[in-house]
């Protein structure tokens, strides 16, 4: 395995992860148990299961309820994969692989529900008192941890990309 290569692989890596673990949760919940006709779910005073339909983005905001603003939602989701997906083959980070595999694998797992169903399917609702957090599903977690990766790899001091043999190279 040359190191090269090594950064693009955890990228995908994570990002079959994260699309395999965000389908299989959905898949799970909505078509294997009863969680449509039962929720919430709830696991102590902070969290719960509850199922929302967001035809929207991040957070519900720009609800598509026709046609075109769905398939325009997928074709989005399915582009900013890809050009992620070549970022991610360029990348000569560790850090910054894994978080644009975890990003594409979100994109890619609520393009698959907004294709199946016209909907992002989300189910985990976080609460304090009167404090609530919007609900979400794996993908989305996944890309929320792939920005805050890309944020730490931006801040981290550049490395050179060359190995040991051209940095004692005389110029």
């Amino acid at each position: 395995m040359t190191p090269s290569r090594t950064p693009f692989r955890l990228g995908l890596a994570a990002l079959l992860a994260t699309l395999v673990l965000d389908q299989a949760s959905k898949l799970w919940l909505y078509l294997g148990t009863d969680l449509v006709l039962t929720q919430p779910w709830r696991f102590g005073p902070y969290a719960e299961f509850v199922v929302v339909w967001n035809r929207g983005v991040s957070y519900g905001l720009f609800q598509q309820e026709g046609g075109f603003g769905r398939w325009f939602l997928v074709v989005l989701s399915l582009v900013a994969a890809l050009g992620l997906g070549v970022w991610m083959r360029r990348a000569h980070s560790r850090l910054l692989a894994l978080a644009l595999g975890l990003i594409a694998g979100g994109a890619l797992g609520n393009a698959i529900d907004r294709a199946a169903y016209g909907a992002v399917f989300d189910f985990v609702h976080l609460h304090a008192g009167t404090w609530s957090w919007y609900v979400f599903n794996v993908a989305d977690a996944a890309i929320v941890a792939g920005v805050i990766g890309l944020i730490l790899d931006g801040l981290m001091p550049q490395r050179s990309p060359r190995g040991p043999a051209e940095k004692n190279a005389v110029l």
